[in-house]
C-alpha cells in the first residue's frame, strides 16, 4: 500500500508539474471584465429567433456573412472557400451557385457601387470579385507587415473601404486563443481604392470584428469581440479622429455588425459570455493551466445559443432576439434586406431568415 500511494504521490507531482510549467502558445495579460447582468434588462430572455426559416439548407458549412447582390440575390461565403449565389425566395430548397473559390476563409461581404463583390477573407486578404467573376487581391499588407485575420468590412460614398484585422498574434484557426491571452492586437483599418493605399486607423482592439459605418458616416463602429463592446470612431464634427465606447458590457461577445435601411444597428452575439472564462481573466496564470487541459474541457465553456440585437445611433439597444436552444446558434452576422433579416453562422448549414421586427 505504502508503495501505492507512493506511485500516486509521483503521478500527482507529474501532474502538478504539466498544469504549472508544460509551454503553452499564449503570453496572457491581467484583465478584470465588467460584472455581467446576464439576460436582464434589454436583454430578456426570449424565444424570437426560433421562427426563422433555413435557406440553402445543407449546401455548405459556415455561411459567416450575407449580402443582396444588385439584382435581388443573396450571397454567401463557406468556410471551404466558395462564394455563392443564393435565390432566398426557394427557402431551404434553393441552390447556392458558385461564382469563385478563394482559396482560403470568405468572412465579410459587401458590394461597391460598381457592382464588384469586396470580400474580407481572413487568410487571402481584402478581395474584390468582379460581375465578371474576376478575382482579385486589393491588399493583404500594411505598413509591411502582412495581415493574418482580415474580418469584416464596410464602405463609403467615396469608396474607401473600412475594415477590421482581428489580431496580429493569432490567425483564423487559433483565433479563441486570442481570448484566453487577452492581449489588444486587432486593429481597424482603411483602403483607398484610388490609390491602393492601406492605413490603420485604430489599434489595440480586443479582437477586431463587425464594422459598420453610421448613415451620415460621421462615425465607424468596429466590435472588440473579445472586450463585450463596441468602439465608436469619429469621422467628422468637434471628436473627429477620436474614439470613444459605442456600447459596452455585453452580455455575449459581438461578432458582426451591419447597418439597416433605417440608420441603426444589427449586432451578431456569436456565444454568450462565460462566467468560468471571466472569472479567469484577472489570473494569467490559471488560464495557462486552462490551456493545458484537453481542448474538450475548453469547448465546454461555449454554449450553443442563438442571439442578436438591434441597437439606435446613440447605443440604445432596441431590439432583441434570441434562440436559447442554439437550433440556430453561434450567429456571425445580421443583415437586413426589404424587410427580412438574413442570419449568417459560424458552425451552421444553412442561412437563417426572418421577418424584420
Amino acid at each position: 500500500m505504502a508503495k501505492f500511494f507512493g506511485f500516486l504521490a509521483v503521478l500527482l507531482g507529474i501532474l502538478a508539474a504539466y498544469l504549472s510549467f508544460w509551454p503553452v502558445p499564449i503570453d496572457p495579460v491581467a484583465w478584470t471584465p465588467p460584472e455581467d447582468a446576464g439576460k436582464t434588462g434589454p436583454f430578456t430572455a426570449n424565444d424570437a429567433l426560433t421562427a426563422l426559416t433555413r435557406i440553402a439548407e445543407g449546401k455548405g458549412i459556415g455561411p459567416e456573412d450575407t449580402t443582396v447582390g444588385p439584382a435581388g440575390w443573396l450571397y454567401t461565403g463557406y468556410a471551404d472557400g466558395r462564394i455563392v449565389r443564393i435565390n432566398p425566395v426557394d427557402g431551404a430548397e434553393a441552390e447556392a451557385t458558385e461564382i469563385a473559390n478563394t482559396g482560403g476563409r470568405p468572412l465579410g461581404l459587401q458590394f461597391d457601387t460598381a457592382g464588384n463583390l469586396i470580400i474580407a477573407d481572413a487568410v487571402k486578404g481584402l478581395l474584390s470579385l468582379s460581375p465578371e467573376g474576376e478575382l482579385s487581391l486589393l491588399t493583404d499588407s500594411v505598413d509591411g507587415e502582412k495581415m493574418i485575420f482580415v474580418d469584416d468590412l464596410d464602405i463609403a460614398s467615396d469608396g474607401t473601404i473600412w475594415f477590421s484585422d482581428a489580431s496580429t498574434r493569432f490567425d483564423l484557426h487559433d483565433n479563441l486563443l486570442d481570448a484566453v491571452e487577452s492581449r489588444k492586437t486587432g486593429r481597424l483599418l482603411t483602403y483607398d481604392p484610388s490609390t491602393g493605399v492601406t492605413k490603420v486607423e485604430l489599434d489595440e482592439l480586443g479582437f477586431a470584428n463587425g464594422v459598420a459605418l453610421a448613415a451620415d458616416e460621421s462615425f465607424v463602429l468596429v466590435n472588440e469581440t473579445f472586450r463585450y463592446r463596441v468602439t465608436r470612431l469619429w469621422l467628422t464634427g468637434p471628436k473627429s479622429g477620436q474614439a470613444d465606447i459605442f456600447i459596452e458590457n455585453l452580455p455575449a461577445h459581438p461578432d458582426n455588425l451591419s447597418r439597416a435601411p433605417d440608420g441603426t444597428f444589427w449586432i451578431a452575439l456569436v456565444a454568450p459570455r462565460s462566467a468560468d472564462l471571466d472569472g479567469l481573466m484577472p489570473t494569467p496564470f490559471w488560464r495557462k493551466v486552462m490551456m493545458r487541459l484537453p481542448e474538450a474541457m475548453r469547448d465546454a465553456l461555449i454554449q450553443p445559443f442563438g442571439w442578436v440585437i438591434a441597437v439606435n445611433e446613440t447605443g440604445e439597444v432596441i431590439g432583441n432576439l434570441q434562440d436559447p436552444n442554439g437550433h440556430f446558434g453561434t450567429i456571425t452576422s445580421v443583415n437586413e434586406r426589404s424587410g427580412q433579416l438574413y442570419l449568417g453562422s459560424l458552425t451552421e448549414a444553412a442561412v437563417g431568415r426572418l421577418p424584420a421586427p
